[in-house]
């Protein structure tokens, strides 16, 4: 099984688990797809979009279960995201865990499988 993460505000999260599915976020939803990261790729895009953030969740999905619609495209530094290309049905969701901002702003990152 290969694990992809996605950062959730808990308020989003909350409302996807009332609606049976997750639709992505107002920046996914421009893009046309749901933005995920790999563990390794996590930290950086915590960074460079969460900084600061707080109330936030770390979904753990399985990128198997996910079928045809998730593609690995070139995005930040030409690494390969993984991209949803339709809703997120929350069957693949593994786990869903707090993210902890630090006083610095950046985060707690949990130990990440990949």
């Amino acid at each position: 099984m290969r694990i992809i993460y996605k950062i959730c505000p808990a308020s989003a999260w909350r409302e996807a688990e009332r609606q049976g599915v997750y639709r992505g976020s107002a920046d996914d939803r421009r893009d046309g797809y749901i933005h995920f990261s790999t563990a390794a790729q996590l930290p950086e895009t915590a960074r460079k979009h969460y900084f600061g953030q707080t109330g936030l969740f770390l979904i753990a999905v399985d990128a198997d279960a996910l079928g045809e619609a998730l593609r690995w495209e070139p995005s930040r530094n030409d690494e390969l995201f993984p991209h949803l290309y339709g809703e997120l049905d929350l069957g693949a969701v593994i786990s869903v865990q707090d993210l902890r901002a630090r006083a610095d702003g950046t985060h707690d990152m949990p130990e990440l499988t990949s």
